[in-house]
């Protein structure tokens, strides 16, 4: 018998099994019956800013060779990056601090290996994006989840931070998060960076879902902390998943920690998506069009759901997903979610991906799809649970 490694063991990413479940309904469909409303991922139904695409294909007629970049990125790219965060949010970062990134899901092995060692303990809020504890068990490292609920708003504290003994060797935050969309005030997420660096615990901020809040402020942690992570992406905001490109701020001690670890797994994020990254920039009213959808897309929801027979939501204060809480349904979100699909041609993911311990009464809901399918989305619910 041959050895496999703990890798081997990574507990699968369960919203990737439900899209194939959906495409395989929706293949099977006879024609002219009513699609598949998708609600299970996190994938704008909006495409790349057209500034993004008409910048690629530049590029591409033009014959440029495309190759490697600097394990960091286009330095053009990393000098918008770090002038978005002065136009944004007033903070000052420099050029060198920025790394681009395979995505977000590139950043995080990078920051985790960079940042910790086998058997450090690592906190997150339960519930959380599953990839998370995923990569960190894949590399040894330890999940420490502090379990969160309506009434901390699934967010993490530093009451939370405090009870744990032994403290842990980092902290992972979202704001807005996955799934629950709930967000942490510029006051919270300032004295939990502040409580990190004074304990010694190192901060790692996802602000992927910055640009998608609906009334609230949105806080980086690098105008916080000089010794937090900043993971962030042009998938959720700029509509660009596919294009497979994010970044990273990082505090002065990882920079060539995380270049040398990136030069070796990666070598590059692709050249094509980086000239496309640096013009998408230049989309900002295309942009808060789709996030004005995604808005209605949310009210929508807010207001029909409940009397479909959703009625505990948490607080949706950014990203793109409603976390519902359906214990009065099931205990069984997995067999639900299935039936769903079956039943109502609906697609949503379980809850038990965000939160294995509780998750079997909830769900996610995701509301970044055409507005029409939104729009029909409560009244195919509501038939569903009345049959």
């Amino acid at each position: 018998m041959l050895k496999t490694g703990r890798g081997a063991e990574a507990p699968p990413f369960l919203v990737m099994d439900v899209i194939a479940a959906a495409n395989a309904r929706e293949a099977a469909l006879p024609p002219g019956a009513p699609g598949v409303l998708r609600m299970e991922v996190g994938q704008p139904s909006t495409g790349a800013p057209r500034a993004a695409v008409e910048a690629a294909m530049r590029a591409l007629s033009a014959g440029a060779p495309m190759g490697y970049t600097e394990a960091f990125g286009l330095r053009s790219l990393r000098e918008r990056i770090a002038r978005h965060y002065e136009e944004k949010y007033a903070v000052t970062v420099a050029p060198n601090r920025v790394a681009v990134t395979v995505g977000a899901s590139g950043a995080f092995p990078l920051a985790f290996l960079a940042a910790f060692d086998p058997g450090d303990r690592v906190a997150m809020a339960a519930p959380f994006y599953p990839p998370y504890a995923n990569i960190l068990t894949a590399l040894g490292m330890v999940p420490q989840l502090l379990p969160c609920d309506a009434s901390t708003r699934f967010q993490p504290s530093i009451a939370m931070l405090e009870a744990l003994d032994p403290r842990p060797d980092g902290l992972i935050v979202a704001s807005p998060c996955n799934p629950a969309g709930t967000m942490l005030s510029a006051g919270e997420l300032g004295a939990i960076a502040r409580w990190c660096h004074e304990n010694g615990v190192r901060l790692i901020s996802d602000e992927i879902y910055h640009g998608l809040s609906y009334g609230m402020e949105e806080t980086t942690a690098a105008a916080l902390s000089d010794s937090a992570v900043v993971i962030n992406s042009f998938s959720k905001y700029f509509s660009m998943t596919g294009w497979r490109i994010g970044w990273m701020v990082l505090p002065e001690d990882l920079i060539r920690p995380v270049e040398c670890l990136a030069q070796n797994m990666f070598i590059s994020a692709p050249h094509v998506a980086q000239v496309a990254a640096e013009a998408a920039f230049g989309g900002v009213e295309e942009l808060e069009a789709n996030k004005a959808a995604y808005a209605r897309n949310r009210d929508r929801l807010l207001a029909g759901l409940p009397a479909a027979g959703f009625d505990r939501l948490a607080a949706a204060d950014g990203a793109f997903y409603l976390w519902a809480d359906i214990g009065h349904l099931t205990n069984d979100s997995v067999a639900f979610a299935a039936r769903m699909l079956a039943e109502a041609g609906i697609a949503a993911t379980p809850g038990v991906d965000f939160d294995p311990a509780r998750g079997g009464r909830f769900l996610r809901f995701s509301y970044c799809g055409a507005e029409a399918a939104m729009a029909e989305a409560p009244a195919r619910l509501y038939s569903w649970l009345r049959r």
